[in-house]
């Protein structure tokens, strides 16, 4: 007799969200790896999402409701689902996200097939290269995140041991990108990540989230978890460099926001900032790691100072423009 695969518990928190809820939860029922339970963390939403919630704990037993009294973000929202949580697997969705019908099912395939720790699928929403199928040692999931390909450092398309992920809380003073803290801590504590290439994860890029409110002293933190990060990771010696280079990766980003949206009386203070995280993190070994010629350039140009950068990033619109219109 086959014995019972393991309990899967699926986290899903949840705030404001009632206008993609409920395909997110679809996607979850509809899971071909049946013997799971999803937990919804309802963070106090404003909105009819908590009653959506309810809802489908009613129709369908695996699901279960958590309210909580008050909003307390997205990371407390996580670690009171894991708290709750029966499962010897955690995979984290977010709310607004939705996934295929065998992506636990592929997910743990691929763990226990691989004698991985972790597992980790490909997405649809992200820009990433991809690769083949493959087991990466922890050192090797950083080159790819510092290069953004096959994966990024989010909590949610991954297949955690729940005694891990019980380890490791998310930080609730990281107001952005917790999930960066989280996975590098994760990498400290594995040898082996399974990696499937399909994209069985959609990533929903919505109005209204944090990354997409434009830059803001909330989403700044991400810099000061990546220095934190990168003083750590000497410990880590293979892994560092990659994490100076997304440091570096992310100041640019960051920096190209603000030239978007406009100058006002705050964006040379921030792109002094963006300039001297990129300084500090600069390496020509880190620079060696940038997914293309075009992100080098930007990463050198923000080091030599904001005009330079401001330079070069006159030039980009200029040419994203001509192509829009068909010119270049």
């Amino acid at each position: 007799m086959l014995r019972e695969r393991p309990l899967i518990s699926v986290i899903v928190p949840v705030y404001n969200v009632e206008g993609y809820l409920e395909k997110c939860l679809a996607s979850l029922e509809a899971q071909t790896y049946s013997h799971m339970e999803v937990i919804l963390v309802d963070d106090c939403s404003p909105d009819g999402s908590g009653q959506i919630c309810d809802a489908w704990a009613a129709q369908d037993r695996r699901f279960q409701v958590l309210h909580l009294p008050e909003n307390r973000g997205l990371s407390a929202a996580r670690n009171e689902g894991v708290r709750r949580s029966s499962g010897a697997y955690i995979a984290f969705v977010d709310s607004d996200d939705y996934v295929e019908h065998h992506f636990l099912e592929a997910l743990y395939d691929a763990l226990t097939e691989n004698r991985g720790e972790i597992s980790i699928c490909g997405n649809e929403g992200l820009r990433l290269s991809v690769g083949p199928a493959q087991v990466l040692s922890p050192e090797e999931a950083a080159r790819c995140m510092a290069r953004r390909a096959l994966f990024l450092w989010t909590a949610w398309g991954k297949l955690f041991p729940a005694e891990l992920a019980k380890q490791i809380p998310f930080d609730s003073q990281a107001l952005c990108c917790e999930d960066l803290l989280f996975f590098y801590q994760v990498l400290k504590r594995v040898r082996r990540i399974a990696y499937v290439p399909d994209p069985l994860y959609h990533y929903v890029c919505r109005e209204g989230s944090i990354i997409n409110r434009g830059v803001t002293a909330e989403r700044c933190t991400v810099l000061s978890i990546l220095d934190w990060i990168c003083g750590d990771a000497a410990g880590f010696p293979e892994a560092e460099t990659c994490f100076h280079q997304i440091a570096m990766d992310t100041a640019v980003r960051l920096a190209m926001q603000v030239m978007e949206t406009g100058a006002d009386s705050s964006a040379r203070d921030y792109l002094k900032r963006f300039r001297n995280t990129a300084r500090r993190h600069f390496s020509w070994r880190a620079l060696t790691l940038c997914p293309g010629k075009k992100d080098a350039a930007a990463q050198l140009a923000l080091c030599a100072g904001v005009p330079f950068f401001g330079a070069l990033a006159a030039v980009y619109r200029l040419i994203r423009s001509m192509r829009k219109n068909g010119r270049g």
